[in-house]
């Protein structure tokens, strides 16, 4: 495997491809890289799939320090990936704060795009707990490894504590970026997803530890865009693509037979 870059207007993003066939590209969420999607991309490569994911601006090995964070740029991010990558189109799968990136992307250049999934988006502001204990966390990254490991819910991956080591690590000088991606900004994805004209799907985790209620947040989602299905995953929390894999894999496969393959 080798990691590539793109250059951007104040930086690289780095990205990492594996497989063959229609294009998935990824992006993860705050504080991550991409190796938050080691247990995800085997299976879309098993499955037929080209795979490309994504270290955010600021996360990973992308260059660490942005002018900017906002969604609307992690999105352009993703349209350079895969205009490096023959210009696809490609699926877009954003996690979390990332999940706001894809909206913009598919708006910005819906040729470029064919489909695109949000894991745990936020619709509404943090509530007020969350809000401050982000205040907190998002200054140290060994607090914030401390954060990231409540954000599951009843397993974990059995490599849990080396990855987050190595997270730890890798966020070390690099804060801003973390603090960056979670700031609010203007406009808010929900401003935008009318516009998007591509299907979307929206995975929650059934136990996601960020909201009082998941499976209504998952619908509050599912009702931005004009074509959207919502789809929780049993016993997962905010990652379900590390800590329910198989569930995750699945059903992105079935929504990138109606996206990838059409």
């Amino acid at each position: 495997m080798t990691i590539s870059q793109v250059v951007r207007d104040g930086g690289t993003i780095a990205y990492e491809v594996q497989g063959e066939g229609p294009l998935v590209v990824l992006a993860h969420a705050m504080g991550e890289w991409r190796a938050a999607f080691r247990h995800l991309t085997p299976r879309l490569v098993a499955a037929g799939y080209r795979v490309a994911a994504v270290d955010v601006r600021g996360h990973g090995d992308s260059s660490p320090h942005w002018p900017s964070y906002a969604p609307a740029e992690v999105g352009a991010d993703l349209l350079a990936v895969v205009r490096d990558l023959d210009g696809g189109p490609a699926t877009l799968v954003g996690s979390s704060s990332s999940g706001a990136a894809v909206v913009f992307a598919a708006v910005e250049a819906p040729e470029l795009v064919n489909g695109i999934v949000q894991i745990g988006p936020f619709v509404a502001k943090p509530n007020g707990f969350l809000v401050a204990v982000q205040d907190l966390v998002l200054r140290s990254p060994r607090l914030f490894g401390m954060f990231h490991r409540t954000r599951f819910a009843d397993v974990r991956p059995a490599d849990d504590a080396a990855y987050r080591k190595e997270l730890v690590a890798r966020l070390r000088g690099r804060m801003d970026a973390v603090r960056g991606v979670v700031k609010p900004v203007e406009p808010h994805w929900t401003d935008r997803s009318r516009e998007v004209r591509r299907p979307v799907l929206v995975l929650m985790g059934a136990k996601d530890p960020d909201f009082k209620d998941p499976g209504a947040e998952a619908r509050a989602a599912r009702r931005q865009f004009p074509v959207a299905e919502a789809r929780m995953i049993a016993d997962a929390g905010h990652y379900p693509y590390a800590d329910q894999p198989d569930a995750t894999a699945a059903d992105l496969v079935e929504f990138l037979a109606v996206t990838a393959r059409a």
